[in-house]
């Protein structure tokens, strides 16, 4: 067998004996009357089933606001990474701020963003930027610092302008700081656009998300429609995730050493 192949089948294998697993817990682990609080995975595809329009919706609305907080936060960090870059007194000048604002809880912030833009749409997406906006600003600020030195020299040796050393040079050398930064963000939005659904999502309108139907779902004691959100709620971050990959391997296939190795 291919070792292409084997890499497809390995998952299947595995995620067959997960279930297997699960029905076997369920069935002879838990007790009979306790079974209620583990749905079968038959129960939750059927939950989904029967919840489609309303998971779709609620999915739809998640989607909007972990995408509009994650490309808030690609456009601002790369901006904000360029400036930090330049100095080192402009990087020990505003870095410690950038850590007071990762390490503020959600959970304060949720009812101060609240009170200044509502609920909704809005606040999920603030919600979403901060958390994604960390990880992708000190990663490309590190790749951008983080430039060969004898290429630098080169660079100026040639008399290059600080432009065409800033985009010819240092942007591409920090590619792949970018998008590890960028594969933490992708799989973070979906994750902050829950939570932020969560704590300061709105269902007016049909506005409400995954993390809005995650607390109805609780409060009504579904279990498997619950089950199911969070089963919806994985695919979209694997979307994120995949498509944030597939960039990547678009962008650095052709000379990153990580794309070029064979016997990895």
């Amino acid at each position: 067998m291919s070792r292409r192949a084997l890499s497809f089948l390995l998952p299947v294998l595995a995620g067959a004996f997960f279930i297997g697993l699960w029905y076997v817990v369920r069935l002879q682990v838990i007790a009979a009357d306790q079974r209620f609080l583990l749905p079968a995975p038959d129960a939750i595809l059927r939950a989904m089933g029967e919840r489609a329009p309303m998971l779709w919706s609620a999915t739809l609305n998640t989607a909007t606001g972990a995408l509009l907080g994650f490309g808030g936060a690609v456009a601002l960090s790369f901006t904000l990474a360029l400036g930090l870059s330049l100095s080192p007194l402009v990087r020990a000048s505003f870095y410690p701020y950038l850590m007071v604002l990762q390490l503020t809880p959600v959970i304060v912030l949720a009812p101060i963003l609240i009170l200044w833009v509502g609920p909704g749409l809005k606040s999920v997406v603030i919600i979403t930027f901060l958390i994604c906006f960390f990880p992708l600003v000190v990663n490309t600020t590190q790749g951008l610092i983080s430039t060969d030195r004898n290429l630098v020299d080169l660079f100026r040796m040639s008399r290059a302008s600080r432009l065409q050393e800033i985009f010819l040079l240092r942007v591409p050398s920090a590619l792949p700081y970018f998008f590890t930064g960028l594969r933490i963000a992708a799989t973070l939005a979906p994750i902050g656009a829950i939570v932020g659904d969560a704590y300061a999502g709105n269902s007016g309108g049909g506005q409400g998300g995954l993390g809005f139907l995650t607390i109805i779902f609780s409060a009504q004691f579904q279990l498997p429609a619950l089950f199911a959100t969070a089963a919806v709620s994985c695919l979209l971050g694997f979307v994120f995730a995949g498509a944030v990959v597939g960039l990547s391997w678009l962008a650095l296939r052709q000379w990153h050493d990580s794309y070029q190795r064979k016997d990895l």
